[in-house]
């Protein structure tokens, strides 16, 4: 099952869900919601150093679970994905993903304090012309092994049809 839809950008631009996710909007982070704020300032912060947090457009509806990949040299996320440096009491993100078929990154920034902040989905280009090329060599080795599977069930049948002669 290929991962990605055939017209990725397309769908980005014409879906309602892309459309609404790709102007900034209010996000929240969804984590941990019956502790209290301060343990929940804590978990976020430390999620976000160990690769992964939970945020919602609050307007939309949409949960996400961000993915930040680390660095092959450490066990620390790059300041480009998660930037806790960059504006005070502000944790800058991005992250790359595939949602319904489409190529995306989310970008945005929470306020570590209120946990909450703006964001929006860009169609990531790059990797969508990745995914694309691993669908369609996907789908070329699928209707290779479909005909070789019709040719030898034709084989099977007219042999069978041989032996009855």
């Amino acid at each position: 099952m290929p991962r990605v839809v055939a017209n990725q950008n397309e769908r980005f631009q014409n879906d309602d869900i892309f459309q609404k996710l790709s102007r900034e909007t209010e996000i929240k982070y969804v984590g941990y919601r019956d502790r209290p704020l301060e343990e929940r300032q804590l978990r976020f912060q430390t999620e976000c150093r160990e690769g992964n947090t939970s945020i919602a457009f609050t307007v939309v509806g949409v949960n996400i679970e961000l993915l930040f990949p680390k660095q092959a040299d450490s066990q620390t996320v790059p300041p480009e994905n998660v930037d806790f440096y960059k504006e005070k009491d502000k944790v800058f993100l991005r992250s790359l993903f595939i949602m319904n078929g489409v190529c995306v990154i989310f970008v945005g920034w929470l306020n570590i304090i209120k946990l909450d902040g703006v964001g929006y989905l860009m169609f990531d280009e790059d990797t969508a012309k990745v995914e694309d090329a691993i669908m369609r060599e996907t789908l070329r080795k699928a209707n290779i092994k479909l005909e070789e599977f019709q040719e030898k069930l034709r084989s099977e049948t007219s042999e069978v049809q041989n032996t009855r002669m």
